[in-house]
Parts: C-alpha cells; sequence; structure tokens
C-alpha cells in the first residue's frame, strides 16, 4: 500500500490536538500512565512535519499495555505490538491513508527508549539552525519520494543518527 508523503509548515495546533488525544490516552491507561510527552517533528516548534501527532507515553509496566488493546481500539488505534522496537508498544491511529497519531509507549524501566525521543526533541528544540536544516531535508525528500516512505525514511536516516547521537551526549551531561 502506497501513502502520500506530505510534510506541510509547523502549525502550533499540532500542540493542542496533542492534549486532546493526550487526555483519551490517560483514561485507557489509568494508574499504570506515569507520564505522556508530545515527541517527534510535530513537538517542535518552527520543524515542518508530516501532521501525524507522536505521543510517548512511559508507563508503570508495559507488559500490562496488551490488555488495553480491546479500550484503545475503542478509541480508534491500532495495537502494532512491538513493531521492530524491542519493550515498546506501538499503535497507530487514522489507518494508512489518514494518519493521525502514533503512540510509542514504553515502560518506566525502558530509559533508552525514552531517553532517545526525549533527548532528540530536545536537542532540536534548542537548535534553530538543524530545525531549518532537518524541515529542508524533509521538504525535499517528500518531493522526491511523495508515495515512497521507506525512501522517505532512509533519506532521513543518516541525519536523524548524527543528531541524535549529538542530543543524547547533550543530553547524558545534564
Amino acid at each position: 500500500m502506497m501513502r502520500n508523503i506530505v510534510v506541510v509548515p509547523y502549525d502550533p495546533q499540532w500542540q493542542d490536538l496533542f492534549e486532546q488525544e493526550a487526555e483519551k490516552i490517560r483514561s485507557v491507561l489509568g494508574d499504570l500512565l506515569i507520564e505522556i510527552h508530545h515527541i517527534g517533528s510535530t513537538s517542535v516548534p518552527g520543524l515542518a512535519a508530516k501532521p501525524v501527532i507522536d505521543m510517548l507515553p512511559i508507563v508503570r509496566d508495559v507488559a500490562l499495555v496488551d490488555g488495553l488493546n480491546p479500550q484503545f481500539e475503542a478509541i480508534g488505534y491500532e495495537p502494532m505490538g512491538e513493531n521492530g522496537i524491542p519493550g515498546r508498544r506501538y499503535f497507530r491511529k487514522g489507518g494508512v491513508y489518514h494518519r493521525s497519531h502514533h503512540l510509542h509507549i514504553f515502560g518506566q524501566d525502558n530509559l533508552i527508549g525514552i531517553n532517545r525521543h526525549l533527548a532528540f526533541r530536545d536537542y532540536l528544540r534548542s537548535h534553530p539552525d538543524i530545525v531549518a536544516e532537518y524541515a529542508a531535508l524533509k521538504q525535499k525528500l517528500a518531493k522526491q519520494f511523495p508515495d515512497d516512505i521507506m525512501s522517505y525514511s532512509d533519506g532521513k536516516d543518516a541525519f536523524i543518527k548524527l543528531h541524535e547521537a549529538k542530543a543524547l551526549e547533550t543530553f547524558k551531561r545534564r
């Protein structure tokens, strides 16, 4: 299945969309939830992005999330299991063509998974020059590969790895 890749300018409304959805996630996770973060490109002011809200709920025990799949399905999410990242529970909302949200749920003990996302987000938020460079790359790749998500993602890989390493180094020094 092909999905049209659209990268749009930053929209301040993305934060409101995160907050609205976070309330639904809180109601499903209940006491299992420790905290929930807005991550990904839509969480970085000024960064052009695919308009999909990425969320990082941190829970007490990630294994208990599997028992909540019916509740997530009831609010529109498709459970995807670990989906390639051990210790994570991944959910997507909106189907293939109208994707609106991604959930990356980690247990509180998975500091590698959690810190990786938060460090990269915070690094971008504090480096507007890198944000501009990343936005230009994403827009170029979306034009070059408008219906090839793998090539689009592969085109960002080296940039993300380079800056994620810098972000994690900065994060460790804090």
